[in-house]
């Protein structure tokens, strides 16, 4: 059986265009920081070796499950880019002042060592100095707001003035100064 998120996961993934609550677990990701703007070639280069170690590791853990015959998942469909984004400075936005973490989650029977072990693969395969600077953590975000943002990136102040006054009609408060973007589909398309 292949694991799918899109179906089993639908109240993180299925975000709609009206602001709503949900509570999400600990959840564990592979995940590269970076400052600057998410338009450079530097971001662009962090996303493609996430991607490729999300990919080897999908496949190293199917290959794996091949011969188990005690495990009914055998194969899962890799999780979309997610990042998460705080402004160095107050003032105005300077996209090249952005300081963030980019991640994919990964399903919970995915471990340490089927991360390490991806990560040796994929080195050998694409040479990037990148790939040091990728690891495997867990975050547990609890109660949050969120809220489906279509268009420009340019126009996400829109949809940040939906949340904040969504959270201020309940009392709620932000518990730190950054947001967190799921990106369902492909900017370019």
């Amino acid at each position: 059986m292949k694991y799918e998120w899109r179906k089993e996961e639908k109240k993180f993934y299925g975000a709609k265009e009206k602001v709503e609550i949900v509570e999400s677990p600990k959840q564990q990701f592979i995940m590269i920081d970076g400052i600057g703007n998410p338009n450079e070639t530097n971001f662009s280069n962090k996303v493609s070796v996430l991607y490729s170690l999300a990919y080897s590791i999908k496949m190293l853990y199917k290959n794996m499950m091949k011969e188990e015959k005690d495990t009914e998942i055998k194969d899962f469909t890799v999780y979309p880019l997610e990042g998460i984004w705080k402004k160095l400075e107050e003032e105005k936005l300077d996209k090249s002042k952005l300081k963030y973490t980019i991640m994919i989650k990964q399903p919970n029977f995915i471990t340490q060592k089927n991360f390490s072990d991806a990560l040796e693969v994929v080195k050998k395969k694409k040479l990037s100095i990148l790939y040091d600077k990728i690891y495997f953590n867990s975050i547990e975000e609890g109660k949050s707001i969120q809220v489906l943002h279509i268009g420009s990136y340019d126009d996400e102040p829109k949809s940040f003035e939906q949340l904040n006054e969504f959270a201020r009609k309940l009392d709620l408060r932000r518990i730190g100064d950054f947001h967190k973007e799921i990106y369902l589909s492909n900017k370019n398309r």
